[in-house]
């Protein structure tokens, strides 16, 4: 019997150059949405308040990415195996629900704001809203800057880039009001902001939530992998073999796998991790490799978790009878 673990996880962006991206952001942002909501309320508009709360959710993303990095970047101890790695995962689904939540408040709020249409200052809105273009595009280059292959980083960044299009949306509805004096042109924009936020939302808890129920990293089919491993000269058998993610871009694998008599264990569980890795980016490999002893199959195969692979029999070889142009009669 063999076990075998490797595993190399590495980014592009050290984890301290993204806490000083991210913290010149969070610092930029939280100077504007000072000066915003000041404006916002003097103005009467929607639009630039909607976009306030939001960046108030852009600064606590960051705070929690920010937080969520340093947390991950502790060693494993204790009962925490894999360290703080998740904390990054509850920033990110937090980010999300926050993103829900903030959206049904707007739409809501929105619609009210068509039917009965306040005055709005549609001078301050534009010019705020120019200001705040800027202010975004800045922040969301920094974070862009960042290693966005982590979730939390992801989440953060689509804050900052949803702020950006709000403030595009203000400015134009902004422009609107002061041209036209079309008052229920700033609700629109905040319907559209929020139209935004929800899709962002709704990005964020589905991902975050695909790793926390363990789910198989996107785009790679554990049934592929398994027959993947029952190609591999030996292997009669791959059973519990599980693919999930212990935070965003580490994903992970294990299976028990079974070889005919008489082969070396190791040197085909070294084949199988250099598959994995290759193929799959899979690194992160616990592999358990025992001959096919009837022993062994009765005490594992009765009782594995999810599907059992097995190779595909060589048809291309069956016997198919004499062929008809050269039987003799």
């Amino acid at each position: 019997m063999g076990a075998g673990h490797g595993h190399g996880h590495g980014h592009g962006v050290s984890a301290a150059a993204d806490r000083k991206l991210l913290s010149w952001a969070l610092a930029l942002i939280l100077a504007f949405m000072a000066a915003e909501v000041v404006v916002g309320f003097a103005a009467g508009s929607l639009a630039l308040i909607t976009d306030a709360a939001h960046m108030l959710t852009d600064a606590a993303a960051i705070a929690l990415a920010l937080i969520a990095i340093r947390l991950s970047a502790r060693p494993p101890a204790g009962g925490f195996t894999y360290g703080l790695k998740r904390v990054e995962i509850l920033s990110a689904q937090a980010n999300g629900i926050t993103l829900l939540l903030l959206a049904a408040f707007f739409v809501y709020e929105s619609v009210r704001r068509m039917i009965d249409p306040p005055e709005v200052e549609g001078g301050l809105v534009l010019i705020t809203g120019v200001v705040g273009i800027v202010v975004n595009l800045i922040a969301t280059w920094l974070i862009s800057k960042a290693n966005r292959s982590s979730l939390n980083v992801e989440g953060a960044f689509q804050h900052i880039l949803n702020d950006l299009f709000a403030f595009v949306a203000t400015a134009i509805a902004g422009l609107v009001v002061l041209l036209t004096g079309f008052a229920r042109a700033d609700a629109i924009a905040a319907l559209i902001v929020a139209a935004l936020m929800l899709k962002a939302g709704i990005g964020l808890v589905r991902d975050s939530g695909r790793i926390f129920l363990e789910a198989a990293p996107a785009g790679l089919d554990p049934a592929m992998v398994g027959a993947e491993l029952c190609a591999v000269p030996g292997v009669v058998e791959v059973h519990d073999l599980h693919v999930w993610e212990i935070t965003s871009g580490e994903p992970a694998v294990s299976a028990h796998i079974l070889v005919s008599e008489g082969l070396d264990c190791h040197d085909i569980r070294g084949r199988i991790e250099t598959l994995l890795a290759e193929r799959h980016q899979l690194t992160h490999a616990t592999l358990q490799v025992d001959h096919a002893s009837a022993d062994v199959q009765a005490a594992h195969c009765s009782d594995s978790h999810g599907e059992v692979h097995r190779p595909v029999p060589d048809v291309t070889a069956a016997d198919t009878g004499p062929d008809p142009a050269t039987a003799h009669h």
